[in-house]
Formats: structure tokens, sequence, C-alpha cells
């Protein structure tokens, strides 16, 4: 059950490609400086789509992330499961939420570029392996993150007498995963995620998604076009439409943007994951921030 007593989170989702680290270093601040919950990048060998254009490591980049900032939370939108073995992926994460002072989300999902992990020799495995793999992943990974020792033989890994120091600041490190399929992704959700994002083409059975992810709170990933006055309205929504398609966009003035996601919240989404399709200059996450988060609030 969605708590809408409290107020939404907004999330800055912004990859980590065709911008510099200073680039992102300035966005970033401004984010946080603007109101913003968190900050998201994303999780590629290359940018899906767009191979040849320059991208930044997800770990590389959510260490300087947390370096840059003080209050945001930082995380992923999503870190590929099939990337990493577990052991590893433990080691990284609860460094990173020890660098971070306890504001690391582990967002993580079985792979959704198939094509990359065949490209980079990473495997072909369908998706019922990948989502196999994924469950594993994340009862090791918890495992690990306990301190004790761990004894583990399962269909993808082994380990014996296996123990990682530090802890979780916290005790805990939040798991956001996201997807709808009814067979390989909500039971994961259900048995590990305290956030699901919800993909906008599940937002229409929503009624029947939701009693699949169990305690699951309800994130919503949108792309945002948000234009500065009634008077760029058109040119806005013409270059968001371009560049994102009908990809969950949301795009107009703020009264359009702040309309529609509260729709979202109407619905029981209580974080946004957004994309802005201007590449989040400073100048529009302060409009976002003044007039579109109080309304949607």
């Amino acid at each position: 059950m969605a708590d809408l007593s409290s107020p939404p989170q907004f999330s800055l989702f912004i990859p980590q490609m065709r911008m510099g680290m200073a680039t992102i270093e300035a966005r970033v601040k401004a984010a946080e400086a603007c109101g913003f919950h968190k900050i998201d990048l994303m999780d590629h060998l290359a940018p899906p789509l767009l191979p040849a254009s320059p991208m930044y490591d997800a770990f590389v980049t959510a260490a300087a992330v947390a370096a840059w900032t003080e209050r945001v939370r930082v995380g992923h939108m999503v870190l590929c499961g099939q990337f990493r073995h577990p052991a590893v992926l433990a080691k990284m994460i609860v460094s990173l939420d020890h660098l971070s002072g306890g504001r690391f989300d582990l967002g993580i999902g079985w792979g959704s570029v198939p094509d990359e992990m065949e490209r980079f020799g990473i495997g072909d495995e369908p998706p019922a392996v990948r989502a196999a793999r994924l469950r594993e992943t994340l009862e090791v990974v918890q495992a690990l993150l306990t301190g004790e020792m761990v004894n583990h033989k399962g269909r993808f890994f082994e380990l014996r007498g296996a123990q990682q120091q530090p802890t979780p600041v916290s005790g805990h490190i939040p798991i956001l995963i996201g997807g709808a399929g009814r067979k390989l992704t909500m039971p994961l959700v259900r048995d590990f995620a305290d956030w699901w994002n919800c993909p906008v083409y599940g937002m229409a059975e929503l009624d029947e998604l939701i009693p699949l992810a169990g305690n699951a709170r309800l994130s919503v990933q949108r792309a945002i076009g948000l234009a500065p006055s009634s008077a760029a309205r058109d040119e806005v929504v013409a270059t968001a439409q371009r560049r994102f398609g009908d990809w969950a966009l949301v795009a107009g003035t703020p009264d359009e943007v702040a309309a529609a996601l509260s729709a979202d919240r109407a619905l029981g989404a209580e974080q946004f994951v957004l994309q802005f399709t201007d590449f989040a200059t400073p100048d529009t996450l302060s409009l976002f921030a003044s007039e579109v988060i109080p309304a949607v609030a």
C-alpha cells in the first residue's frame, strides 16, 4: 500500500555519457541544491544505440557523485546483474555505501540489452537464465553484507567460507528492481525489492501488478521536456519528442508536467525517476524544483 501521506521523492536520472565529468558534477550539484532526493546513473559497457559515444563507468561515476554531494542518495537505473560476480558486487556497493555515508541504493536488473552482453563476450543467455542468475546474485550479496561466514552452492555460484567486512552503514542497503514481467521480474521485486520501478507500459496494469510487488514501494520513470514558458512550449515539446519519441515522455509547461506527474502520484507513485530531455541544465532543474515539485507534492 502506497504511503501518499509523505512527500514524493524525485530522482535525477543522468546517464553519464556524451558529457564530461565537470558537466556531470555541475548538474549533480544543481540537482542537490534544488532539493532532488537522489541521483541515478546507468550501467552499460557502451551507450545503447550510440556505441561510439563516450561514456564513464557506473561505479566510478557513482563514487564521484557521492564525493561531490552531501545529501542526495546515489544509485543506478539500473546495474546489470550479468556484469559482476556477487562477491565483487557486494564489495563495491558496501564501499560506496561507506564513501557516501550510507546514501547508496542498489538499483539492479537482469539485463535489458542482450546484444550488449553478446558483443562483449559476457554471454547470450535467455531471459529466464539471466533472471535466475540475478536471484542467486541477490541471495549471495545479501548474505555477504551480513558480515557473517557464507557457504553457498547454487546453480551459478559457489562460495566456501567467504566473509566480507564492513557491513552497511545503516545495516541495510535499499534495493530497487525495475520491470513488469509477471513470470520473471515481479517475483524478484516481491522477494528482494524495497522499491519497484514500474515501466510506463506497466502502469495500465497497475491494479494487477501491485499485489505481485510485495512490500516494495512504487517508483515511476519519466522523460521530462519542461518548457520555461507557453511561448517556448511547442519547440520544447518537438525537441523532446525527437529525442525520446513517446517513451515515458511528459512534456509541456510546468503546469502540464505537474498535472501528468500528479496523475502518476494518484496511482500510488512515491518516487519519480526523471530524465530531462535537455540533459538537466541547471535552469531547467531550478524551474522544475520551484514550480513542478510543490504542485505534485
